[in-house]
């Protein structure tokens, strides 16, 4: 893009609304949420609609590139056996019914949205070419005559964008995967669906779920990934967790399996992105996320829930992407940095530090580095000195980006298992008290500091939320440059809240080693 070379980190979007009644602030509020996650691209999948100007003005506004595919999905032209469906894969490879039709509208289209910065590339449909009475025409005439300027691809998988003869293993995977597998497993270089899980939090799921329905899933049998679900999970498209909600201990109730179940969200997403970014260059071109939003109320694939409420999904996925990001590689327990900015960075000092569950702190060095843009490198090896600190209980792995002002450019925590897989530390972390203000520094706006005392274990994993103060709801969308955070004995962080309307809310904070508590803003 303008000579420069785009790791592409993007997401796929399904539709916003079949009604197309979605507001002005509404698309807003979702592109925003997707800057917010350090994104650059958002594809329209081929089995949706066009989207509104409102979406393309928003994607303009926020940086976002998008990669807009025609309406052809293999899900419905014919690509695999389909016994659900009445005609047979040969009547529904000639869909649509109309090729005529089809090609004016796609006529239509590319003449209301090309004038658009955000638009990036063309592509014929998802997983399947159109037919090609219809492809052969959009490429060699209508493109070239009403956009001349953008590629476009014959379809999501084509060999011209994903075709790799050194190898690699497809799209994919989806669901929930052990984090070694985003750094070990190679798929294809620009893998355009890749996902994982994505349920909501206790007040995520309490909107949309009836009371008698809110039953945790039950893992069947330890150590597998199948799980029995309610039947209303199941209708809401709920993606098993397998045992990694286990491996923080057992769950009494859904509000701490949900509690829980945000962990393995962060780390999900988060080890997704730097899985990737490990391999810039060296297997992959891009990512594309499958998927970061539902048009409806769902129980996988998303960074936020229908109702505008981020999940720690969205937060992972901020931290994995920084563009200046000091990773862990959970493959081969090695450390890495990535420039994902195009200017070089100089006089970059990494810190790395080790914690036990009652704060310890074991300091595994600090050096200077510089890096060149769109660049990932490996710093070191650390397999001895991780195996020695988690083997009984776990621990966390601080990894830190600072400027020469000694200011924090990149603050990046691990929290790793035992050498049983298992985060029986965690189970057992002392307690903390942590010194917390909130005030309201401009309409809309409000700051909270929390300070961790020294001396004491981490405070650990802290969900804010702005809430009413009658109803103790909380008031969605709110944009927060950062959530579930955790901070090291101590110091201080400090959380910028954005919200719209006069309101004064307060403040709840909810975190993994102190009580859920209720604040006055000042």
């Amino acid at each position: 893009v303008n000579g420069q070379p785009v790791f592409i980190k993007g997401a796929n979007w399904i539709i916003s609304d079949a009604m197309l009644r979605f507001s002005r602030e509404r698309y807003d509020a979702e592109i925003r949420f997707h800057r917010d996650m350090n994104l650059n691209l958002i594809r329209i999948w081929g089995g949706a609609i066009t989207e509104r100007p409102e979406f393309y003005e928003a994607c303009d506004q926020y940086g976002l590139l998008v990669m807009q595919d025609f309406w052809g999905s293999g899900d419905c032209n014919g690509r695999w056996v389909d016994p659900m469906k009445k005609d047979d894969q040969w009547t529904r490879r000639k869909y649509p019914d109309d090729h005529d039709l089809f090609l004016r509208s796609a006529a239509d289209q590319i003449k209301m949205i090309r004038n658009h910065a955000s638009l990036a590339m063309w592509c014929g449909g998802n997983e399947i070419t159109l037919p090609q009475d219809i492809q052969t025409p959009l490429r060699d005439s209508i493109l070239p005559k009403l956009d001349g300027t953008r590629w476009f691809v014959d379809y999501s998988n084509s060999d011209d964008m994903s075709f790799n003869f050194l190898g690699g293993n497809g799209d994919g995977p989806y669901g929930i995967q052990n984090l070694k597998t985003f750094f070990n497993h190679r798929t294809w270089p620009f893998n355009s669906e890749i996902g994982s899980v994505g349920t909501g939090d206790y007040q995520s799921l309490e909107r949309f779920i009836p009371k008698e329905n809110m039953v945790p899933p039950v893992l069947l049998t330890e150590g597998r990934r199948r799980e029995q679900a309610d039947s209303v999970w199941e209708y809401h498209k709920y993606i098993g967790y397998g045992n990694h909600v286990n491996a923080y201990g057992a769950t009494t109730d859904v509000k701490e399996w949900a509690k829980k179940a945000q962990l393995v969200n962060y780390d999900q997403y988060r080890s997704l992105i730097e899985g990737f970014s490990a391999r810039m260059w060296e297997w992959y071109t891009g990512v594309i996320i499958w998927k970061t939003q539902n048009p409806w109320t769902a129980l996988r694939g998303q960074m936020y829930d229908y109702y505008l409420d981020p999940n720690a999904c969205l937060y992972g996925l901020r931290k994995g992407s920084a563009p200046i990001n000091f990773f862990y590689n959970h493959g081969d327990t090695s450390l890495h940095l990535i420039n994902n900015s195009f200017t070089h960075q100089y006089d970059l000092m990494l810190v790395m530090d080790l914690y036990d569950m009652e704060g310890n702190k074991k300091s595994l060095g600090q050096v200077f580095a510089e890096i060149g843009p769109s660049t990932t490198r490996l710093v070191m090896p650390i397999k001895r000195q991780i195996r020695e600190a988690t083997r009984k209980e776990g621990a966390f792995l601080s990894l830190r980006i600072l400027n020469l002002d000694k200011e924090i450019v990149s603050d990046n925590l691990y929290w790793l298992p035992d050498s049983t897989g298992k985060y029986s530390g965690l189970q057992q972390m002392p307690q903390v008290r942590p010194e917390i203000s909130a005030k309201l520094v401009s309409k809309g706006k409000v700051e909270v500091k929390i300070t961790a005392p020294a001396g004491g274990p981490i405070a650990f994993f802290n969900r804010l939320s702005l809430v009413d103060p009658v109803s103790r709801k909380r008031i969605l969308p709110v944009f927060y440059d950062d959530n579930y955070i955790s901070v090291l004995p101590g110091e201080s962080k400090t959380v910028t809240m954005e919200f719209a309307g006069d309101q004064k809310p307060m403040l709840e904070l909810e975190g993994w080693n102190l009580p859920a508590q209720y604040l006055e803003i000042q």
